[in-house]
């Protein structure tokens, strides 16, 4: 659901909340009743004017909608697959995508990429439209995304990722500065597993906020890194066939 349906629905719940039909509130606005049912209807347009309008009949002020709007939206923490696979379709849509969720400002992907400000602006358009962010004047953006936000396991976007970007990561001896790769391989309680992913979670919650903390740098005195972590259970596969074959106790026989 747009911003725009979102406070359409939510001004429907005032009215119906005061007991206020489409013919009270057309006839306090001066229109026509089927006009007001427009307004309202899927897929109507409402200008902030009206809106305002609105908010003066209901004796409500629009602030206040809109911040109840903001708290009632649930932030997506991962896309649909119809999302995933329009961004993937297009490299530099995907490419302003994982800006945005980096947060980075059009004067900043300008800096750092070839693309034109019309080519910037019009991806922004079209992940305003697939409901990843939300579009605001000015070319500033709003992410409808969660701070736990991560691409599906299996989806469109990890795969691209599989196939076209893992072996370019990995393909570096990873001793630069800031720079780490370890592989650490040990047996444990599923408990433990559990309470380690939940620290890995952080470390990346870590990584994000200082991010955000470092965008106020300039250019110059930053480096762009990817953090990347993974944990399953899990063999080589060159090892399997020396692994020997356990079996479960079955009882006596």
């Amino acid at each position: 659901m747009t911003t725009t349906h979102s406070l359409i629905a939510l001004l429907k719940s005032e009215l119906k909340s005061r007991g206020l039909s489409y013919a009270e509130l057309a006839q306090a606005l001066g229109l026509s009743e089927s006009s007001v049912k427009r307004m309202f209807a899927a897929g109507g347009e409402m200008p902030l004017s009206r809106v305002d309008e609105i908010c003066r009949v209901l004796h409500c002020d629009f602030a206040d909608l809109a911040a109840r709007l903001a708290t009632e939206q649930p932030a997506q923490r991962e896309l649909t697959l119809a999302q995933e696979r329009a961004v993937v379709a297009d490299t530099r849509l995907l490419l302003v995508a994982i800006c945005c969720l980096s947060q980075w400002t059009v004067e900043q992907m300008l800096a750092a990429y070839r693309l034109t400000e019309a080519e910037v602006v019009k991806h922004l358009a079209q992940l305003d439209r697939l409901g990843i962010i939300e579009l605001r004047p000015l070319n500033r953006y709003k992410l409808r995304v969660a701070k736990t936000f991560r691409w599906r396991p299996r989806g469109p976007v990890m795969q691209f990722f599989r196939e076209r970007v893992v072996q370019d990561f990995f393909d570096a001896g990873f001793d630069g500065e800031g720079e780490l790769l370890m592989l650490v391989h040990g047996q444990l309680s599923t408990a433990a597993a559990r309470d380690l992913n939940e620290r890995l979670r952080r470390v990346a919650e870590d990584f994000a906020r200082q991010h955000l903390l470092d965008q106020r740098l300039p250019l110059h005195e930053k480096r762009s890194y990817s953090l990347v972590m993974g944990m399953r259970s899990w063999l080589f596969e060159a090892f399997k066939d020396l692994q020997r074959v356990t079996r479960t106790p079955t009882g006596p026989s």
